[in-house]
């Protein structure tokens, strides 16, 4: 039997470790896709009163409504039945679900035994891939010795060990930006990078793949990032060691300063950026989600024969992401002009939104005094009439909205999955 025909006789089954946002939304996202036929969640505890308690969590959301009006319309009727409360089976528009409640060491899961392939890590508690699969608090491989073949972390790799890098089975991949880096013979633990690096991935590809943008002087991101649950409702006081005590304060109604790892994620997808000097932030705010990248960036321009600027206005950099958005598979980038508001885009299906009405440019002159210029050697400076130079440069602001829960991440992160699954087996 060929390879190609044990795939097509395997029933694809699906393990999702977490009912969490990311967890429980993308078991929406495969509900709708019908990809795998079979979902099995690890949820690694007792639910409220039961598996009644499940089916609520996962029927209702406060931000995107039921599941079977956001699936199938307002007059769609209820999806989910129970089957089976002391084996934990659920029928979710026709696709079973079984929902494991024992085991958080993902090691002692036991995916084997339902025949799940691809699990997707979605507790934010397993992010190490130099971890070994029988660390006595668990670890992301831990999923491989419970029977997968592969693992997707919801997250960027946090190696808590910095003498040691990313081990060779382990990879990150973006949904269209390196995906097809994929290789089942080596690649066994996957991070799907984190929502804002999965935008700002996509914004920053179509300006690399230009020739009137590729040259990058420097880069800077701030993310106007909605609330997530590392956060406090309410005040509170931090536990021991905790260094980001601004977390700690309440996301009800506050504009919180925090740190992200877009930048050094960036770097592993798109190695290009590891030649701009790029900076990133992010700023909560009070907000269930859709979030904003403002990206700003400089860029070396040329200059004409008579040394008049080729402009790189607002609407050739617009152009740009016009036709980026008729380009790749599925919803990656998507141009807007319309005068949206953050609650217009949530559930977007888009990778990024470009808000082009309100995307700027300008143009300057840098003057660089060469006898500054590290290892430019003297004979060459005594042969200038000047050792000033003035460069040409264009300063841009970009504005790119993303539904860091659903619409943007979970379903890049399905597209990823569903690839990594169709492509083990080839």
């Amino acid at each position: 039997m060929s390879k190609v025909e044990v795939f097509e006789n395997r029933r694809p089954v699906l393990g999702i470790n977490s009912l969490g946002r990311i967890g429980k939304l993308s078991l929406w996202h495969h509900i709708g896709r019908k990809y795998f036929q079979e979902i099995v969640v690890n949820v690694g505890r007792n639910v409220g009163n039961g598996l009644f308690a499940v089916a609520q969590q996962i029927e209702k959301d406060a931000t995107y409504g039921t599941i079977h009006r956001f699936l199938h319309g307002f007059k769609a009727e209820k999806i989910i039945r129970i089957l089976d409360e002391k084996k934990g089976m659920l029928l979710i528009d026709g696709i079973p679900v079984t929902i494991l409640r024992e085991a958080r060491n993902p090691a002692e899961i036991g995916w084997r035994s339902h025949g799940v392939d691809v699990v997707v890590e979605c507790t934010g508690k397993f992010q190490d891939p130099t971890l070994a699969a029988d660390e006595k608090n668990g670890a992301l491989k831990g999923h491989l010795a419970g029977g997968a073949k592969a693992v997707i972390n919801s997250s960027a790799f946090k190696i808590k060990n910095k003498a040691l890098s990313v081990p060779d089975d382990a990879v990150t991949l973006i949904y269209g930006i390196n995906h097809t880096a994929f290789d089942r013979r080596k690649h066994r633990v996957i991070s799907a990078a984190s929502c804002t690096t999965t935008g700002l991935a996509h914004m920053l590809k179509p300006l690399l793949e230009n020739e009137a943008t590729r040259r990058i002087l420097t880069a800077s991101m701030s993310t106007i990032h909605a609330v997530t649950n590392s956060q406090s409702i309410l005040d509170k006081t931090p536990k021991a060691g905790e260094k980001d005590l601004r977390k700690n304060r309440s996301t009800l109604n506050n504009i919180i300063l925090t740190s992200t790892n877009a930048a050094e994620a960036l770097s592993q997808v798109i190695p290009e950026v590891k030649h701009i000097g790029f900076m990133a932030d992010s700023i909560r705010v009070p907000t269930n989600t859709e979030s904003l990248i403002v990206l700003n960036v400089t860029f070396q321009t040329r200059a004409g024969k008579r040394g008049k600027n080729i402009p790189l206005t607002t609407e050739v950099l617009n152009d740009i992401y016009r036709k980026a958005s008729g380009i790749g598979p599925g919803n990656l980038v998507v141009y807007s002009e319309e005068q949206n508001v953050s609650t217009d885009l949530i559930g977007m299906d888009a990778a990024i939104v470009i808000e082009g009405q309100f995307n700027h440019t300008r143009t300057a002159f840098i003057d660089i005094d060469l006898s500054d210029v590290p290892d430019l050697p003297d004979s060459f400076l005594q042969t200038l009439s000047q050792s000033t130079m003035r460069i040409p440069v264009v300063h841009a602001k970009i504005f790119g909205w993303y539904d860091n829960e659903y619409g943007s991440y979970t379903n890049r992160l399905g597209d990823l999955t569903a690839y990594v699954h169709q492509n083990l087996f080839l």
